[in-house]
């Protein structure tokens, strides 16, 4: 059995999830509405406010689905009761952001700006605190379009090994690389 895919998903309260034909699963909360289809042969059953998933059979590609299809709709019963949030630091000497609406204006040390239009699915907030690096906050309900977002924004500008240099997520960690070492003698 896949570690994953036997646990159940509890459905919390003020969220409501219908499974219609095809496997499609949609689930509608607080923080809005969300749909995903999920493989046809997986068996999605909802009783007592609790969501269970199983494979009908032990093939390897029944396998692989079975923990897949119980992220893709733990997912959606998150996303849309709780949500999904994201930092990112910008880090470097004169490196700023600003954002008018859902367009983020990013000066990351090439000779232009760089105007950044976020789906209006997933609000935007910037922040710049002096002696601190600016930080863009993306909150939505779907995390798959909130993880592709964050890694468009951060391949602008990667971190750079030497000196950590970049985009990245608060609290990232980088691994540093070892400059040049003194001349031979």
């Amino acid at each position: 059995m896949s570690r994953i895919g036997k646990k159940p998903i509890n459905i919390p309260a003020g969220v409501t999830v219908n499974v219609a034909d095809g496997n499609v699963v949609s689930a509608k909360g607080p923080k809005g509405e969300l749909t995903q289809k999920i493989d046809a042969d997986m068996k999605i059953s909802i009783e007592d406010g609790v969501l269970t998933i199983e494979r009908p059979t032990e093939q390897k590609r029944h396998k692989a689905l079975h923990g897949l299809s119980r992220s893709l709709v733990n997912n959606l019963v998150e996303g849309v009761s709780t949500g999904y949030k994201k930092e990112l630091e910008l880090v470097g000497v004169g490196y700023k952001a600003t954002n008018n609406g859902n367009a983020i204006d990013m000066s990351l040390g090439y000779s232009h700006n760089i105007i950044f239009v976020v789906p209006k699915e997933i609000s935007v907030a910037t922040r710049m605190e002096k002696g601190k690096n600016p930080i863009i906050t993306l909150e939505g309900n779907d995390k798959q379009l909130l993880g592709m977002i964050c890694a468009k924004i951060r391949s602008l500008r990667k971190i750079e090994p030497y000196k950590g240099k970049g985009i990245r997520f608060v609290g990232e960690v980088v691994r540093r690389k070892a400059g040049k070492t003194a001349g031979k003698k």
